[in-house]
Formats: C-alpha cells, structure tokens, sequence
C-alpha cells in the first residue's frame, strides 16, 4: 500500500513539475500584448496596407518561431532541402503570411479578443492561450494561441481559428504541392514568389 501511494505521489509530482515548465501567466500575458498592443491597434488605424504589413512583419519576426514553423511545414522535405532553400523557404513564408494576415486580421476590424484562459499541451513546454472574438452576427469565433518556451523565451508556433490549424494547413499544403512538382522544393519556392509579387 505504502508502495502505491508513494509511486502516486511521484507521480503527481512529476506532473506538476511538466506543467510548471511554462508560465501561464506570461504566456498570457505575451498573446495580450500581441493582440491588444499590435493586431487591435493596426487594423483599427488608417494606416495604408503598406504599413500595415510592415508593422504585421514585425510582430511576426517578434512574436513567431517562423524557423519552428517552417521546419514544421516544410516536413520531411526539410531535410532533403539546401541550407539556401531553407533561408528562402522561411523568408517567403514570413512574407506571403504577413500578406495574407495583415488581410485576414481586416475582418476583426472594431472587435476585441477576449481572453478564456489557458489549455495544456501534449508537450510540457507548450500551451494554448485560448481566445475569441465576438461578431455580432453569430457565435465568436475561435482563436487558439499555441505557445512554447524554448531558451527562456516565449514564441508562437500555430494559431489555430475555429479548429483551423495554420500550420497543419500550410505543411498539407505545401508538402502536397511539392510532391507533385518536378522541381520539388524549387517549385515550391518559386510559387510563393509569384504569390507574394
């Protein structure tokens, strides 16, 4: 008896110390500022698109592990890729989402992100800050924030909307596109070109 209550409580403990190895609270409060400090303000000025791709840029480069992601996204491909491939991959993709969001992030324009608390992760030093914003005409729409800590430093590695993965999307995606195309990851590359031009 004494056994299993002892192997219950080392358990218990080593739970606890998984769930301690990110800060809740600062996870929190890094997708609050985020938010409230960046995507709020700029898509409620009258900043022209130009701008506001600059200021999105730079709250991806600050707030996103795009190298994370794109290693992510890019699958077993990244491993066959160039180092120069790489660069470019990671590049492109910063820019065709900032692009992309910076439009996205239009339609949340006079809304507010509300904050639900936080969710665990499978991994120890993931969590997801749970989010969403109100419309007025239907349910809030869902906005998952999944954060990890990675050399004392928090990062955002996938935001997830209504169930909607960004980078799963992105890896289905782009890994099928390179599959069919004769030039493999070039292809890739240079589709995105096009994209962003």
């Amino acid at each position: 008896m004494k056994k299993i209550l002892l192997l219950v409580l080392s358990v218990m403990c080593f739970a606890q110390m998984a769930c301690a190895d990110i800060d809740r609270t600062k996870a929190t409060a890094m997708v609050e500022n985020l938010t409230k400090e960046g995507i709020e303000k700029i898509i409620n000025s009258t900043s022209s698109q130009e701008e506001k791709n600059k200021v999105f840029k730079q709250l991806f480069t600050e707030n996103l592990d795009l190298d994370f992601i794109g290693k992510y996204v890019l699958g077993r491909y990244w491993r066959t890729s160039t180092v120069q491939q790489r660069k470019e991959f990671i590049d492109l993709y910063k820019e065709f989402n900032v692009q992309t969001w910076s439009k996205r992030f239009d339609e949340f324009k006079g809304k507010k992100f509300v904050f639900n608390g936080t969710g665990s992760a499978n991994n120890p030093n993931q969590i997801y800050v749970n989010t969403s914003v109100p419309v007025p005409d239907g349910q809030p729409i869902d906005v998952k924030w999944r954060v990890y800590e990675h050399n004392g430093k928090l990062k955002i590695i996938d935001i997830i909307i209504e169930n909607v993965s960004l980078a799963q999307t992105a890896r289905n995606e782009y890994t099928s596109y390179i599959a069919k195309s004769p030039k493999g990851v070039e292809g890739l590359l240079e589709n995105l070109r096009s994209k962003i031009k």
